[in-house]
């Protein structure tokens, strides 16, 4: 194929983006929805039935963390796919300069979990999960790609049968490895290595030849993230260790899980970087808004009715006192006028008996004031009494006052 051929009469070859065995993948211009897509054709000598099962994978999913299929057809140029246009490149291109800033890892880390997460919860696979096929749009957006190898766990029997190893050596994950079916926390183990290398900058492991590099994989531990990067953030780093286990059961389970240790699921997630399996956790619940009193709060409003109670008899006790405590005799000078007694809203006024003579002398005003706590009632108040004296003369105000006292407060009055 060449620049300006068309494929089944709308899409217009535009320039050639890779290629292998498989297939070429081209940029080409959709003529009929008048928008650039990414035009997969297979090779003439690969595997149809493939082609065909990544076109329906593709074509099954919905997320914006997967890369999306427009069209399917079999034309002069043989099977091809009209696929969603990803202008940002791959993370295998991003990956030649070295590792990644700590908060870029975890935003790709994020994006492909959440793919992951999608792909899982419909049955499927993805088995070949590798920085090439991690892309990137034009805002940024990660997205998975390329479901060649893509299958459903609820398959009874596929075209790859255990025995055969399929994937990327590199990132193969043990059973695998060993030819032993896919499941989920096959994928969590290929994302661990690809954040190995987000992290590092380096693969978890390396080998001269597929064979070597497969067995390391299957046998060999790897080497802690801290070991080769001291900075990178403990979270991630754990989080790399629990998805690099050997055995599919001791890690995250699938990409739920991994969305959720990455602090973006419904649940927390305690990671471990020992031999224990992840634990997912309750998220705490919320707080209740509002809603009918407790026994508790009962039992707390009748401990409070009780002391404000006990408060009002104390504060009856205080004002008695501090009206006896006022009736002694008065120097010539004085006159008592009265003791007032102030609550919340509530006043005790107490009268000493008035003695009046005529003389134009100056008149005092004597008033003493207690403050309690009482329930809220009202007293009537007596206005107090003027006693004016002449100078020679001597008021004395009786030594004993009789005392009534009732649940509202205390009033002292003479006989």
């Amino acid at each position: 194929m060449r620049p300006g051929d068309e494929v089944a009469g709308r899409y217009r070859l535009d320039e050639l983006q890779g290629h292998g065995p498989m297939s070429e993948v081209w940029r080409a211009h959709d003529d009929t929805l008048e928008r650039t897509v990414a035009l997969k054709i297979l090779s003439p000598t690969a595997d149809l039935e493939r082609f065909r099962r990544e076109a329906q994978a593709a074509a099954a999913l919905a997320h914006e963390n997967l890369m999306r299929v427009f069209d399917y057809g079999e034309g002069e140029a043989g099977p091809f796919m009209a696929l969603e246009w990803l202008p940002g490149g791959t993370l295998e291109d991003r990956l030649a300069a070295g590792p990644l800033p700590p908060d870029e890892t975890h935003r790709v880390a994020a994006g492909m979990a959440a793919g992951l997460a999608h792909l899982h919860s419909r049955g499927l696979v993805h088995r070949d999960l590798k920085p090439a096929n991690v892309l990137f749009d034009e805002e940024g957006r990660v997205k998975l790609g390329d479901f060649g190898l893509a299958r459903s766990t609820a398959e009874a029997g596929t075209l790859t049968e255990a025995g055969t190893v399929l994937g990327t050596a590199a990132y193969i994950s043990p059973e695998q490895a060993a030819g032993e079916p896919a499941v989920p926390a096959s994928d969590v183990y290929s994302f661990g290595v690809i954040l190995f290398r987000m992290l590092t900058g380096a693969l978890p492991f390396t080998a001269d030849n597929a064979v070597a590099l497969v067995n390391m994989h299957r046998h060999e531990p790897p080497s802690a993230v801290e070991t080769l990067q001291p900075d990178a953030p403990p979270e991630l780093a754990a989080l790399t260790a629990a998805a690099l286990r050997k055995d599919p059961a001791q890690r995250p389970a699938d990409g739920e899980a991994l969305l959720t240790a990455l602090g973006a699921g419904p649940t927390a997630v305690v990671v471990r970087a020992d031999t224990e399996a992840t634990r997912i956790l309750p998220a705490p619940a919320p707080a209740s808004v509002e809603g009918p009193p407790s026994n508790d709060g009962r039992r707390r409003a009748a401990l409070i009715a009780a002391a404000i109670v006990l408060l009002a008899a104390a504060g009856g006790v205080l004002a008695w006192a501090v009206t006896r405590s006022g009736s002694t005799p008065v120097p010539s000078t004085s006159s008592v006028t009265g003791t007032h007694t102030h609550t919340h809203g509530t006043t005790a006024t107490t009268q000493a008996p008035s003695t009046s003579t005529t003389a134009p002398t100056t008149t005092r005003h004597t008033t003493t004031a207690a403050t309690t706590q009482l329930p809220p009632t009202t007293i009537p108040t007596t206005a107090p009494t003027t006693t004016a004296l002449p100078p020679t003369t001597t008021a004395t105000v009786p030594t004993t006052v009789p005392t009534t006292t009732s649940g509202l407060g205390t009033t002292t009055g003479t006989p």
